[in-house]
């Protein structure tokens, strides 16, 4: 007669879960969770839902499945708090590894609905977003203000001059493009924190779905004499094309109306700098040096881009409180790009006819 194997037993050591248990899911009230968690419960359901295929794992019984619940919470208390692993596996019963880990697949699922939460406005739903800008900022065909982040990284070994800025820092780059409502509707993350915003720009989809006409409608409205396109807000980093429109070069010397345009055009393009500030306020890891691999931020910055938009869609309050230590907008880049370097004849018309436009209808 064959022995049968003795069945192996749990060999990993057991941590106390008691505060997720009956702390969090037993006494803490909506406020809390939007305190800690930076989410509402509902919307942290809401999540969970949209997760659990990616996430939700086999139970065996070597070990005790960690739930999709769990998984979430402690990677969303990573990312609005950019606390230690340690600290972060003593607070969720877990090992180091595991909860490194954990942080790390939950970030590759946020990710992954990228596609359904960031998305460029077609149809009707980009004529809400030229509406909005025109009805809250009094900017006309705007689809977008778009701009550049830096994130402050652990440079490769490599390579790591490429990310020293001219702020004097590593960082690499989120350039994003939000809609009235300070929501992202499209983001490109992973460039060093050297190059230019420009160039960033010019290496991105969105470039090349512009430069092709694929980017917005081709219908115009005329002001002061002049077909108006759908454009985005840049700031002066970025070149003066039919597409994206950007101040007056300031030589000290602007008129009037043209200081009248760039304080319109800055006005509007406060919803990015909105953006980035919130983003930043309420997921605050970006606040610090993301420690991790280089080849891994780009998933966390896109992972917090999802979920701001999520806590956008589902009204999650953002407080004010969580602005402490948010640094506001600092130019990195060089300065403004020369006209000459620009396809700016027929940019340059447009931004006198706004100009004009902008005098008489006055905010």
């Amino acid at each position: 007669m064959i022995a049968s194997r003795p069945r192996r037993i749990l060999w990993n050591r057991r941590r106390s879960r008691e505060w997720w248990n009956n702390i969090v899911l037993g006494t803490y009230n909506d406020d809390q969770w939007l305190e800690h968690f930076r989410i509402r419960r509902r919307t942290f359901n809401v999540l969970c839902d949209k997760l659990r295929p990616l996430l939700k794992k086999k139970q065996t019984h070597l070990r005790q499945t960690i739930t999709v619940e769990l998984r979430v919470a402690a990677a969303l208390w990573y990312l609005a708090s950019g606390t230690d692993y340690r600290t972060l596996a003593e607070l969720f019963g877990m090992g180091k590894a595991t909860v490194h880990r954990i942080v790390s697949e939950v970030c590759e699922a946020i990710r992954t609905l990228q596609s359904f939460f960031i998305n460029l406005p077609k149809g009707e739903k980009l004529q809400e977003v030229v509406e909005g800008f025109k009805e809250r900022w009094g900017f006309p065909q705007c689809a977008g203000a778009i701009d550049g982040s830096h994130i402050s990284v652990t440079p490769p070994s490599e390579d790591s001059k490429d990310y020293y800025n001219r702020k004097g820092s590593y960082s690499i780059i989120l350039q994003a493009v939000v809609d009235h409502r300070s929501r992202f509707t499209n983001i490109n993350v992973g460039w060093p924190g050297s190059v230019h915003d420009a160039r960033v720009l010019r290496n991105s989809t969105l470039f090349h779905l512009a430069e092709n006409g694929q980017l917005f409608p081709t219908e115009t409205q005329e002001i002061e004499g002049v077909h108006i396109p759908v454009m985005l807000l840049g700031d002066p980093a970025y070149p003066l094309m039919s597409w994206l429109m950007k101040g007056f070069p300031d030589n000290g010397h602007l008129s009037r109306e043209q200081r009248l345009f760039n304080y319109r055009l800055s006005r509007a393009r406060m919803t990015v700098e909105c953006a980035f500030g919130q983003l930043k306020g309420r997921w605050r890891c970006l606040l610090k040096k993301i420690e991790v691999s280089i080849t891994r931020v780009p998933t966390i910055i896109s992972a917090c881009c999802v979920l701001h938009n999520l806590c956008s869609m589902n009204d999650d309050t953002f407080l004010d409180a969580w602005m402490q230590d948010v640094e506001e907008p600092v130019e990195v880049n060089a300065p403004d790009i020369p006209v000459t370097q620009e396809r700016a004849e027929g940019p340059q018309c447009v931004r006198r006819a706004l100009s004009l436009y902008f005098d008489k209808n006055p905010v």
